[in-house]
């Protein structure tokens, strides 16, 4: 089985095996720290009855468990590089 999914005019074939190696490989310090926050949040925000704060720590649980976002490097890579403009004439 197959899952295939539409990006752009290309299509990108996943073998059904994708989410478990994204789930037990490439674990950091981060990672761990965002799963472990975002279960923290959950179980906390649960017991005071705040249903907003449940929906953010379950956001901050599958970044780590899943290894998206900042909890897979992006935000720290410095990919994001932020060139002056050099267009701009004073």
């Amino acid at each position: 089985m197959f899952i295939m999914a539409e990006v752009g005019p290309a299509s990108i074939i996943k073998s059904p095996d994708f989410m478990k190696k994204r789930i037990f490989t490439g674990w950091t310090w981060v990672r761990r720290a965002f799963l472990f926050m975002g279960l923290w949040m959950i179980i906390q925000t649960a017991l005071e009855g705040q249903w907003l704060g449940i929906v953010l720590g379950l956001w901050l649980a599958i970044m780590g468990l899943f290894g998206i976002g900042c909890a897979a490097g992006n935000c720290f890579s410095g990919s994001c590089e932020i060139r002056p403009d050099t267009n701009h004439k004073k």
